[in-house]
């Protein structure tokens, strides 16, 4: 390798982790209001449940954030003789103990206590092995919890990006982001063109972690050494969001081959210029503190589990749901907050002590 890129120091964005949160909260909203895009038109849930579909955008917000806080961290440690080790296990210990628990919970112990029948292997396999994006995209025969298609992705991208990283000089790895970017834009209009599904693929929505990385090399080459300035992100997020709303509002539902080509790349630049304004804003202002608040820091701190537990805490919440939503909206919340907070504390935090055994060298 050429690189000649120096190491520096990982600094630890403590309001990225308030991002964390909200990109959580968002995706938990979209989820509780679902049932509700149903309700009759002109109606004030019917307004709400509108624009609760934003939430649905999070996932991408958790890409955009994923493949920017991964990539520079790999971006400071690729010159390391446990590069490799180093990430691997750390990342096997803070995503499968949860992930792997939840399985057993929503296979084997959700259907004894609501006396249904277990799924059959042959349908579940898929999720054992991060293939479930791909059943579902393609139609495979498969049941299992469908928000888990985006931990597929996320591990798709762990598998493949850090050797990417390692043996592509730095100075070029921005070439095979721009090719990652072309290359899903490309499947997305092949898959749609032929009747599948473009959401839950890995090819097809690799380019949000891909433009977070690009975040992480501009971070390390650009606005440490003063040349990148937040009226940039600030303007790309302003002539990005206009027309995201444009189309969601107007064209939204309608299936048009050129939106399912091109919208997802819209919301990632929309989320990539947001992270780029909060990297490069003033560390004392209002939208920092805020960030850093105790609800939010919490919020992030717990947010896999969040994500992991919520839609089986809001079906179980509304088997007590009274007819006030927001009675049911404070609910179910409170309860996906109580389980993964414990689930935090009770079984995650174990392996995540592990990690102090796998520190990078310095």
């Amino acid at each position: 390798m050429s690189d000649t890129t120096q190491q520096t120091k990982v600094t630890y964005l403590k309001d990225f982790d308030g991002v964390r949160g909200i990109a959580a909260l968002m995706v938990m909203v979209y989820h509780f209001f679902f049932n509700y895009i149903n309700s009759p038109k002109g109606s004030f849930m019917y307004y709400i449940a509108k624009a609760s579909m934003f939430g649905q955008t999070g996932v991408t917000l958790f890409f955009v954030l994923s493949g920017f806080l991964i990539t520079r961290i790999l971006l400071n440690t690729k010159k390391q003789d446990n590069y490799f080790q180093t990430f691997y296990v750390r990342r096997v210990l803070r995503i499968f103990p949860l992930y792997y628990l939840f399985l057993i919970i929503f296979f084997f112990v959700n259907p004894l206590i609501n006396g249904n029948q277990i799924i059959s292997a042959d349908k579940q396999w898929y999720y054992w092995v991060y293939l479930q994006n791909f059943a579902i995209t393609f139609n495979w025969d498969n049941a299992g919890p469908i928000h888990y298609w985006s931990l597929a992705v996320e591990e798709h991208f762990y598998l493949f990006w850090p050797i990417i990283v390692c043996f592509v000089d730095t100075k070029h790895l921005s070439k095979i982001i721009y090719l990652i970017i072309c290359f899903a834009i490309v499947m997305r209009y092949i898959l749609f063109s032929n009747g599948y599904e473009v959401f839950y693929f890995t090819f097809t929505t690799m380019d949000a972690l891909a433009i977070g990385s690009l975040l992480a090399i501009q971070e390390r080459n650009e606005i440490k050494s003063g040349k990148m300035f937040p009226n940039k992100f600030i303007l790309l997020f302003f002539s990005t969001l206009i027309p995201l709303f444009f189309l969601w509002f107007i064209v939204s539902g309608k299936s048009m081959l050129w939106l399912q080509v091109f919208k997802f790349l819209l919301i990632s630049v929309v989320y990539y210029s947001l992270l780029g304004c909060l990297l490069v804003s003033n560390k004392n202002g209002v939208i920092k503190k805020i960030l850093c608040s105790k609800p939010l820091q919490y919020t992030g701190k717990i947010s896999y589990g969040l994500y992991v537990y919520h839609i089986l805490c809001f079906q179980y919440f509304s088997c007590v749901q009274t007819k006030y939503i927001i009675v049911n909206f404070i609910g179910s919340f409170s309860l996906a907050y109580i389980v993964s907070g414990l689930s935090y504390r009770l079984f995650e935090s174990k392996f995540l002590v592990l990690k102090k055994h796998f520190e990078y060298k310095n």
